[in-house]
């Protein structure tokens, strides 16, 4: 990828962050921060909450994407180490169960103290399974790739799960407001990475195709103007040579 190709991606990947946890900040901290701010006419207090959020989800999202390229790293030395794309996909499958079982009996029980608090992590987790089975399916169809249905199911789970133990290690005042928030960005950022890398890529190989062919050009025009003042000198020499 060229550097040009993956600044746009970064960046983009950056505002889905940013933008996707402010929205969220509004819709699960509305009753207990912004509409208090709001009706007291405290417009600062409310904007810098808001801004603090969006700053958060540009965090979220840079973590993303670093955990996305190291999954990318992960999964080429899983599929040389196992030597067969089914042995690693078996792997993988294992990791995601092994993820969804720790989320549940290592970060939710010991803090699920009513049925809300179950309905609402069983809700969060089952959100998660059906963004990224939703993702993977889409990516099979603009591949046509079936193998990668697996892979994509451990990035968007597993890769995500790890993300979120950020959130799932708050357990002070609003730690389950946190836990909401910070999920969405990170699906979010997630399925946009996984769905459209391919595109930058493909755009970086067609500008060092449009790169190279422009280079040959050049290098063609300037062969051109050499062998055409190479001609004029040796027509002056010629006749300088008559002349005398």
């Amino acid at each position: 990828m060229t550097i040009r190709n993956w600044f746009k991606f970064a960046f983009r990947a950056l505002i889905i962050g940013g933008v996707v946890t402010g929205l969220m900040s509004i819709i699960v901290r509305w009753g207990d921060f912004y509409a208090q701010h709001f009706s007291n006419g405290e417009w600062g207090e409310a904007f810098g909450g808001l801004l603090w959020f969006v700053f958060l989800g540009f965090t979220m999202s840079m973590i993303c994407q670093m955990g996305y390229f190291a999954y990318l790293t992960v999964h080429q030395i899983g599929v040389n180490i196992c030597r067969s794309l089914t042995l690693w996909n078996w792997i993988q499958i294992l990791l995601i169960i092994v993820a969804v079982i720790d989320v549940i009996l290592f970060r939710f029980k010991p803090y699920a103290h009513s049925a809300n608090d179950w309905l609402l992590y069983i809700g969060l987790l089952v959100v998660l399974i059906i963004a990224a089975s939703l993702t993977a399916i889409k990516k099979v169809k603009m591949t046509g790739k079936k193998h990668i249905l697996i892979s994509s199911l451990f990035f968007m789970i597993f890769v995500s799960v790890i993300e979120w133990l950020i959130a799932l290690w708050v357990r002070s005042s609003g730690g389950n407001e946190y836990i909401t928030i910070l999920l969405f960005p990170i699906i979010a950022v997630n399925a946009f990475q996984l769905l459209e890398l391919p595109k930058y890529n493909a755009k970086s190989a067609e500008d060092i195709k449009k790169r190279e062919e422009r280079r040959k050009a050049r290098s063609e025009q300037e062969d051109q103007n050499t062998k055409v003042k190479k001609t004029q000198e040796e027509n002056q020499n010629n006749k300088k040579t008559k002349r005398k």
